[in-house]
């Protein structure tokens, strides 16, 4: 493949190059990243755990008239204003975003065995370029491409703008995984991509809508990807239970109401204080108390995987950097390791476990739905049984499962929804239904503006300038589209 630009027509390289980029995930599909050579054995350690640090700036219209001003990476604002709120922290986030391209090589001369997953939103990369952060992705350039470093780096896939999945259109959340694939490829070349092999969704939020969530796993296989991470309380047997064995990976099953099935392996998040248990390595300490347990015939050591925000929060600016050390040398070599979960799983695989042993799960809240209709009664009489749940109990909803039990994405949101959900359809309208193509300038300044609108951000807040400037960006891809 030749190598994609990172920069075409002044913007990301976000679109243009679907067959090229589907081409790399297709030939990786079957074809193992590490072919058993990391130094794991699965028969010789008794649990393992996986951390995996979350990074993510949004893109705003930074300036006193929203309409006309530039678009830049939150950090960038941050660093130009140093002495508002909590903007004194930007220059460390800058080097949280850094600093995983010390520690590796560090580590890795010290002869220990540092394991760590990253996952980047699209906007923070693109932000770092602008403002001129390069020596920040030059880092993450070397321990992602050199051999001696990328089998202790293992990157998971999201989606380019950092789109909350339960409540972003489905037709729009492919478009943030293809773009983001773009732009890594564009960044770290194609055979990076073939790495990756995880998805992480943005703000742990899963879709529990059948229909949605059927959608949200076919778009994450289609586009290469062999696993998910899942919040463990989004998710729940087939028979409507709780997880009975939140340390081993499961098969995230998803039905439709026309009778479709898509499934990937899923990999639980536990529940807790993200940033508190990463910062302070506890999966690692839990899975020192486990030990290995019998599944389908096989010996599996249990995996603790975690999850948090690798800049944000006091205990992982300041507590996390000595942390990470003390563990990674403490444990090097012991029968409780730090591993990557696709190291993890093509070991587990090679013992010949099949994906077809692992437990069956299903978002939350579906047992209840299928307990009143089968898969492929359509979508007529899904509407149907939802109103009749919802109308039994006003806690029952599919607005969607994430790290946060009492934040619907949904609910409350009609000021910021409403203008996305006028840029997204008239995007489809103006772009998608008229086949125009994916190279063409014009489709690729409309979703640049449509995915930065769809950033989570805009709705976490829930009001004030943030949400305005969701409102902007959004207004800002109507007007793109329109000029199509």
């Amino acid at each position: 493949m030749t190598q994609l630009d990172e920069y075409v027509d002044g913007l990301p390289n976000l679109c243009g190059s679907e067959q090229q980029v589907q081409a790399i995930v297709e030939q990786s599909r079957n074809t193992a990243v590490h072919n058993g050579h990391t130094g794991l054995d699965l028969g010789a350690i008794d649990a393992a755990c996986a951390i995996a640090l979350h990074m993510h700036q949004p893109l705003i219209p930074a300036g006193e008239n929203l309409h006309t001003a530039e678009i830049i990476s939150n950090l960038q604002w941050m660093l130009q204003h140093p002495d508002v709120g909590d903007n004194h922290n930007a220059a460390t986030f800058l080097w949280c975003y850094k600093r995983m391209g010390e520690f590796i090589p560090t580590l890795l001369a010290e002869g220990h065995r540092p394991r760590v997953m990253l996952e980047y939103s699209g906007t923070l990369l693109h932000g770092l370029r602008r403002l001129g952060a390069n020596d920040v992705l030059d880092a993450l350039r070397r321990i992602t491409c050199e051999p001696e470093t990328r089998a202790a780096v293992e990157w998971l896939g999201c989606g380019w703008g950092h789109p909350v999945a339960p409540s972003t259109p489905v037709q729009d959340f492919r478009l943030h995984v293809r773009a983001w694939q773009h732009h890594f490829a564009a960044l770290f070349g194609a055979e990076a991509l073939a790495r990756v092999r995880g998805f992480s969704p943005a703000e742990m939020a899963l879709p529990n809508h059948p229909d949605v969530a059927y959608e949200f796993v076919r778009t994450l296989v289609d586009c290469g990807y062999t696993w998910v991470l899942v919040q463990e309380h989004t998710v729940e047997s087939p028979e409507g239970r709780p997880l009975e064995q939140r340390h081993l990976p499961h098969r995230l099953v998803c039905r439709s109401s026309r009778g479709e099935t898509a499934e990937i392996i899923a990999v639980i998040k536990t529940q807790g204080s993200d940033t508190k248990l990463v910062a302070q390595m506890q999966p690692y300490y839990e899975a020192r108390g486990l030990q290995p347990v019998e599944l389908a015939g096989h010996r599996v050591p249990p995996l603790v995987t975690q999850i948090a925000d690798g800049e944000n929060g006091g205990v992982m600016m300041n507590e996390f950097p000595p942390k990470f050390y003390d563990v990674v040398r403490e444990s090097s070599g012991t029968r409780t390791p730090l591993v990557n979960v696709t190291e993890y799983l093509e070991q587990l695989f090679a013992t010949g476990l099949r994906p077809g042993d692992l437990p069956e799960l299903q978002p939350v809240q579906q047992h209840r739905i299928w307990e009143r209709m089968a898969p492929g009664d359509g979508p007529d009489r899904l509407a149907a049984t939802i109103d009749t749940l919802r109308g039994s109990d006003d806690r029952f909803h599919v607005d969607g499962g994430s790290w946060t039990g009492d934040i619907s994405w949904v609910r409350g949101y009609d000021n910021v929804l409403a203008p996305m959900e006028r840029a997204s359809s008239l995007f489809h309208e103006r772009v998608l239904a008229r086949s125009v193509p994916t190279d063409d300038p014009g489709y690729r300044a409309a979703l640049f503006h449509l995915l930065a609108a769809e950033t989570s951000c805009y709705r976490y807040w829930g009001e004030g300038i943030w949400t305005d400037y969701g409102a902007e960006l959004s207004r800002r891809a109507i007007e793109t589209a329109e000029r199509l």
